[in-house]
């Protein structure tokens, strides 16, 4: 089974965007940053990366799009939400080709276990069904080959894996440095200036035709002289596009979220407000000013951006949004280096939200520099000029966020509905983890759910807990590892590509050092004796 450089496959991922009718900037740095997410745990896989993209080998420039790619690890990106919106052949291409990205950033670098875990689930969330319920019906067969990709993904991460140790004996696969509980990055680099799509090589392989590289990526060739067909080639049918969403089956989606009971009835009780408040006007009654921006408040990884996706999907249900996709950011994405140039910053952000919401994750960050004030009050106006087809959701930390708001009278008379999101108790937990493997075709094996709570038990239930980002590091490392356990298994069993098992959970154990007496350096050789070195004696002192 081949798989795809990094290069060719980003470079697969434009001809895509272009057949699909998607913004190919935007989708170029959509493989950029999901490329860097999941090969960040790969040692030396910044300069693997740097090198296929064509840019200047720098770890920082690599840090910076695997932090801002992560989200992408668990959930489907812009385009590719926007794409299984569209339900066609050329839009589940791109989201396919969002999935040869994610195999590909596996074998960057060293590649090992928790890169692998990582490409199976940002595969799986990138392709079609993968975010989005729809009413039971039979696949199509590119439906059902995408299925059967991802339920063969950890083998297929594995084949790689084995492929490369044998073409490369020098490099040593190293899978004792897991931590399944962070995401690898390197500390102490800060934000710098990502590499514009522009620089993305167009022809990534050099030394080839470029009628061959144009037919590698799916692109049009240099023009040549077709044969003369037989016979003429009936056009086929275009497939029906399959119906958008009510909003009781998106209220239905909500419900089915673990937890969350409070945010599930604060969301009903806003669509049931906006969706009258629609009505009445309408109907040319008079309506009070409801305001429809959210404030979400909670610990990392309690479903804020999920929810928030939801959210887009049901105000475009009941007729608040035009298209309902769900744009998200952080300062990075708003601030720009220089006074002036943040307001234009901010305001290009803000347009890709025309239509759905523009979500902020930790919001407050904008605070406390003459930057971050540019960004409010443009994104004010820009809530202001578009306050008919733009919703944002701004999210954080409860203390911080209720500063943030007071701290700036313009958001504060637009946000005025806070939403709560609690901690999950340890069997939501449980469940969620379930729900998670479940959902990416996998099996807990007798004794797993075992393992995940002793595991849990040993974390540090404060601000700085994950909550379902726990959950989903586990599974990514477990994953992994169920890949490295298969690796040397020929064909293995359906039944072994399912089932991950307790020792899948157990970060391997380092060897342990020698042990040195207290006090003495052994040589290598106990044996071994050296002989004493004799010095001169001083001279003595005349008297």
């Amino acid at each position: 089974m081949s798989t795809m450089k990094l290069g060719k496959a980003l470079a697969a991922l434009d001809a895509a965007a272009v057949a699909a009718g998607l913004d190919p900037a935007a989708a170029a740095e959509e493989g950029l940053v999901l490329s860097a997410a999941v090969a960040e745990s790969n040692r030396g896989a910044f300069v693997d990366w740097c090198r296929e993209i064509g840019v200047e080998t720098s770890a920082a420039t690599f840090m910076d799009a695997a932090v801002r790619g992560r989200r992408y690890r668990a959930s489907a990106t812009p385009l590719a939400s926007q794409a299984a919106a569209s339900a066609s052949k050329a839009s589940a291409g791109y989201q396919k080709a969002l999935a040869d990205v994610c195999q590909a950033a596996a074998a960057l670098g060293e590649p090992g276990p928790s890169a692998l875990g990582a490409a199976s689930l940002a595969a799986a969330a990138q392709l079609p069904g993968a975010s989005h319920s729809r009413p039971a019906r039979p696949a199509t067969p590119d439906e059902a080959a995408q299925r059967e990709f991802v339920r063969q993904a950890p083998a297929i991460l594995s084949d790689v894996l084995s492929r490369l140790s044998a073409a490369n004996q020098d490099r040593l696969l190293d899978v004792g440095r897991l931590d399944p509980h962070a995401a690898g990055a390197f500390p102490g680099l800060g934000g710098v200036s990502f590499p514009t799509p522009s620089m993305l090589p167009e022809e990534p392989v050099r030394n080839e035709p470029a009628s061959r590289r144009a037919a590698d990526v799916g692109a049009p060739g240099p023009a040549t002289a077709p044969a003369e067909p037989a016979q003429a080639t009936a056009e086929p049918e275009p497939e029906p596009e399959e119906p958008e969403k009510t909003v009781e089956e998106w209220l239905a989606e909500l419900d089915e979220l673990i937890g969350l009971a409070t945010v599930k009835s604060e969301i009903r009780r806003q669509t049931a407000i906006l969706r009258v408040d629609g009505l009445r006007t309408k109907a040319g009654l008079k309506s009070p000013t409801i305001t429809r921006h959210l404030i979400f408040t909670g610990n990392p990884g309690t479903g804020k951006t999920t929810v928030a996706r939801l959210v887009a999907g049901i105000y475009k249900a009941i007729g608040l949004l035009s298209k309902g996709q769900l744009v998200e950011v952080d300062r990075s994405e708003l601030v720009a280096g220089y006074l002036g140039q943040t307001a234009i910053k901010t305001a290009e952000v803000t347009a890709k939200a025309y239509g759905g919401v523009l979500f902020i994750d930790e919001a407050y960050s904008l605070n406390g520099d003459q930057y971050g004030e540019e960004a409010i009050n443009t994104l004010v106006k820009e809530m202001e000029d578009h306050r008919d087809d733009l919703v944002v959701i701004v999210a954080g930390y409860p203390v911080p966020m209720e500063i943030f708001i007071s701290n700036n009278p313009g958001l504060a008379s637009r946000f005025r509905t806070t939403i709560t999101f609690d901690d999950y108790t340890d069997e939501e937990l449980r469940n969620i983890f379930t729900q998670m493997a479940s959902k990416s075709d996998y099996d807990l094996g007798e004794g797993v759910l075992d393992e995940f709570s002793a595991q849990l038990a040993t974390q540090a239930r404060d601000e700085n807990f994950g909550n379902g980002r726990f959950a989903r590091n586990l599974l990514e490392a477990a994953i992994g590892r169920h890949a490295w356990r298969l690796r040397d298994v020929t064909e293995p069993t359906l039944e072994q590509l399912r089932t991950v098992l307790p020792e899948d959970l157990v970060e391997p154990q380092a060897p342990p050092a020698p042990v040195v007496a207290e006090g003495r350096l052994q040589p290598p050789d106990a044996a071994a004796t050296i002989a004493p070195v004799e010095f001169p004696a001083a001279p003595q002192d005349q008297a």
